[in-house]
């Protein structure tokens, strides 16, 4: 018999080994709950990142739809506005009606603020989710005010006489809730202004030609095509337009002219003369279309617009304030009125050269002035530069001979210095009512008998019109322009957007300072002859008499851009050897009557009513969120 011997070491063994038992098992589970809670965390913080985003994106869905809501608002406002207009002009009641603003919000809290309004509709109908709804209570829309444009324009627009325009300025606010979605709602409150301007005519009525943005009084049909581009303001000539396919045109304002077929000049296959505002041309296979875009209409055989014979009432304006009487002005009248800085009268039997004011000394001793503006004789360059916040001041080179010519509108006083000598005037020039005498504003007449050598500021980019200052620059002969002629206040944008949401061309708020330059040649050209190869001239310039061949031209070296803030009137239009010619039209030429003083004006004759064109423009002046998120 055999006996198994165990030693003691191998059975201590065995023993802690059965203690152990079970410590994998309960490793492995407390691994898999901690695996677990982990998962469990993940899942909870993933779905929290999801409820979060679903609530921001729900909230900026809100927003979305509110501030669109603003917009179709906003947008239909106008769009009720301007279909109040009863379509048709007259010259002594305004279009649209004095309580056409009151129908017009009742309409839009109908429309858009009983019930949450979809946003999926069309193209959008597969989108987010979004509704909006206007809020009635805090609906406002209030004319502030109507006036009516013209040269002769009176009264107000429920009673006026003479005009060829009406302004309309309506406030508003509006207050959009938007949602998406989920509950989350957006509030934003948005308030401004809609400015709708009306222009017609019904009936013969006196018009500045600073009216329009471009008028041509020559222009054969089916002659060089007008330059394509984005066209402002008013467009007329008395002879007919030409287009051409090399690009495309956008008119911003009325298009008319005398003859009753346009133009249209194809790059192959000849010039077309249609009564119509396109024309295509089937060359082969391809067809070409000339579609120019007339925002505000195209209006062909309309009656011609006289042009002035003269410019003896720009000439007469310097001694009178008044420039109404049209007979030539004698060396007699200037002799009785005109003197220089040493005092001595225009002579009788003329002057060669010299700068001439209207002042004379009254009974107490005082040198005052007395007419409307400065007389150059001869031929002579013109700086235009401010001094201080209020002061004009005209540098006036003839030869050797240098004139300064500062007119202070606050001070009251006109002050001139030549060759060390200085004399102070009291009183500045300027501009009287025909009729009764009594003095309508500040104005200067700059009259040159001879040519304009050289106009210009004081150096590019520098301001050459003070606010507040009103001159028309007249020349017997041709204007040369050398260099900037700016407004210290630019009155319009001169870039899309410039003010967020609105076109170049756009009247700037608070900018209307009075300020207005006219330059006016019945017997010659504006010529540009600079070294700058950017220009830009801020004015409504005019080359334009009966049977005259006056036009704007460059007769320098070529020149990159021209800018034209103002206005372009006249008998023909001229090469600009340049890139690039701009025109802005400064739409206060379009209100009230508002133009250079003693600017050349014409007779526009309608034999019936005539149809409204209106122009709107939406100026957004305060946007609130009222949303915390």
């Amino acid at each position: 018999m055999k006996l198994a011997l165990v030693s003691r070491s191998s059975s201590g063994t065995l023993a802690r080994r059965k203690q152990e038992r079970g410590v994998a098992l309960l490793t492995s589970l407390l691994l898999l709950l901690l695996l677990s809670a982990m998962v469990v965390a993940m899942v909870l913080s993933t779905n929290s990142d999801m409820l979060i985003n679903g609530y921001h994106r729900s909230f900026r869905g809100a927003f979305y739809a509110a501030d669109s809501g603003l917009n179709i608002a906003r947008q239909d406002i106008v769009n009720q506005l301007l279909a109040a207009g009863n379509g048709t002009f007259s010259a002594t009641v305004g279009p649209i009606s004095q309580t056409a603003q009151t129908n017009v919000a009742t309409y839009i809290n109908n429309t858009y603020g009983k019930t949450f309004q979809s946003l999926n509709k069309g193209q959008a109908s597969l989108s987010w989710a979004e509704q909006f709804q206007i809020d009635p209570a805090k609906t406002t829309l209030t004319l502030a005010s109507c006036q009516p444009i013209g040269t002769n324009a009176t009264g107000t627009c429920a009673a006026a006489t003479n005009a060829t325009g009406y302004s309309y300025l309506y406030n508003y606010t509006l207050t959009a809730m938007g949602r998406s979605q989920g509950k989350q709602v957006s509030t934003i409150d948005d308030s401004g202004s809609v400015t709708i301007n009306v222009t017609g005519t019904g009936g013969g009525a006196t018009t500045s030609f600073a009216a329009w943005g471009t008028f041509l009084d020559q222009y054969a049909i089916c002659s060089a095509p007008f330059a394509p581009g984005t066209l402002t303001g008013p467009f007329f000539t008395n002879g007919a337009w030409t287009f051409t396919n090399s690009g495309p045109y956008i008119f911003t304002d009325s298009v008319g002219s005398v003859s009753a077929l346009a133009g249209y000049q194809f790059t192959t296959g000849g010039c077309d003369q249609v009564a119509a505002s396109s024309d295509s041309k089937k060359n082969g296979k391809t067809t070409t279309t000339i579609a120019p875009t007339f925002q505000s209409g195209f209006n062909l055989n309309q009656p011609a617009l006289p042009l002035p014979q003269n410019d003896y009432s720009q000439k007469r304006a310097v001694l009178d304030s008044t420039g109404s009487n049209t007979n030539p002005v004698t060396n007699a009248e200037l002799n009785s009125v005109l003197k220089n800085i040493s005092g001595s009268a225009y002579p009788s039997g003329g002057a060669s050269s010299g700068v001439y004011l209207p002042y004379t000394t009254n009974s107490s001793g005082q040198v005052v002035f007395t007419g409307g503006g400065i007389y150059v004789e001869g031929s002579a360059s013109v700086q235009l530069s401010i001094s201080g916040t209020s002061a004009q001041v005209y540098t006036i080179t003839q030869g050797g001979t240098v004139t300064t010519i500062t007119i202070d509108s606050a001070a009251n006083t006109t002050v001139i210095s030549s060759g060390g000598t200085t004399k102070t005037i009291s009183g500045v020039p300027v501009a009287r009512d025909p009729s009764s005498g009594a003095v309508t504003g500040d104005a200067t007449m700059l009259y040159v008998d001879g040519s304009v050598t050289g106009l210009a500021g004081p150096a590019p980019g520098q301001p050459a019109i003070q606010d507040g200052t009103a001159v028309t620059i007249t020349a017997a002969s041709n204007v040369t322009i050398t260099g900037d002629i700016l407004y210290k206040t630019e009155p319009v944008t001169q870039t899309q957007n410039q003010i967020p949401g609105t076109p170049a061309d756009t009247l700037i708020p608070g900018n209307d300072k009075g300020q207005v330059l006219g330059i006016f040649t019945n017997k010659g050209d504006v010529q540009i002859n600079t070294a700058q190869k950017n220009i830009e001239i801020d004015a409504s310039i005019a080359m334009i008499a009966q049977g005259g061949t006056g036009g704007w031209i460059n007769t320098g070296s070529a020149v990159s851009n021209i800018t034209l803030v103002g206005g372009r009137i006249a008998n023909q239009a001229k090469a600009c050897n340049c890139t690039s010619r701009n025109i802005f039209f400064d739409r206060r030429f379009s209100q009230n009557g508002f133009a250079p003083p003693w600017y050349p004006s014409t007779t526009v004759a309608v034999t019936g009513p005539s149809t409204a064109a209106y122009f709107p423009t939406i100026q957004r002046l305060r946007w609130l969120n009222h949303t915390g998120y």
